[in-house]
């Protein structure tokens, strides 16, 4: 994968990795404020079809409060987004921004930690969808 995301693989469904997903986050303490429905739009607006894929954007207030109060531009990219995508009817690719991608955007001590947090986190919530594949 590229050097700006985090990703994994699994082998589930489209449906129920987003609903794995979106669990694994808010155990990580992220909410979700925003939902765009990739295939709907480009469907809508371009009427192509893409794989079924959702953006959610992740955000756990006191890391959003902390990244703003260190450098207040930063809020050009928040929320987290991390993408649900349909790989084929029995696997799904999950990727998610790599916060430290952000420090090449902002040379501040601050948002190094908030960073590291949020990147400890959401390795966390990926991981756990990881494990539970194992368990299946």
């Amino acid at each position: 994968m590229a050097g700006y995301t985090i990703a994994t693989t699994l082998s589930r469904p489209y449906d129920a990795a987003v609903e794995a997903v979106r669990a694994a986050l808010a155990d990580q303490g992220f909410g979700i404020l925003t939902e765009i429905d990739l295939r709907a739009t480009l469907k809508t607006k371009l009427d192509v079809d893409v794989a079924p894929q959702v953006i959610l954007g992740a955000c756990r207030p006191p890391l959003a409060y902390e990244a703003l109060t260190a450098e207040p531009s930063i809020a050009a990219v928040l929320p987290c987004n991390v993408v649900v995508r349909a790989v084929d009817e029995a696997t799904t690719a999950v990727e998610a921004f790599d916060p430290d991608a952000m420090m090449g955007l902002a040379d501040n001590a601050a948002l190094h930690a908030v960073a590291a947090d949020a990147k400890q986190r959401i390795t966390a919530a990926l991981a756990a969808l990881d494990a539970a594949e194992t368990e299946d």
